[in-house]
């Protein structure tokens, strides 16, 4: 079992940046890929950026460049750099963690982002 919880998400300006934060707990994390999905409203949940346990990352094309994904084992925990923040990026993060070899996602609650003037 993995709890996953977000945080980091707010309002910012075009062009902006923020970083989102997942801290995991219950399981050695280490084993999983971790990574974030979006959703804005009316949209399918789409992936952003995953990370796997040995550091490789992919990200959408929507974000290359832009979005970086990092993780700290020592700490637990996933990070979503996002830079030159445009509007379409408005969505809820959702931060998961898949163990490898399994096919079952765990999620966290989502945490909003705005990017408007």
């Amino acid at each position: 079992q993995v709890q996953l919880v977000e945080s980091g998400g707010g309002l910012v300006q075009p062009g902006g940046s923020l970083r989102l934060s997942c801290a995991a707990s219950g399981s050695i994390f280490s084993r999983y890929v971790m990574g974030w999905y979006r959703q804005a409203p009316g949209n399918q949940r789409e992936l952003v950026a995953a990370i796997t346990v040995s550091g490789n990352t992919n990200y959408a094309d929507s974000v290359k460049g832009r979005f970086t994904i990092s993780r700290d084992n020592a700490k637990n925990t996933v990070y979503l750099q996002m830079n030159s923040l445009k509007p379409e990026d408005t969505a809820v993060y959702y931060c998961y963690a898949r163990r490898v070899g399994s096919d079952y996602n765990y999620w966290g609650q989502g945490t909003q982002v705005t990017v408007s003037s």
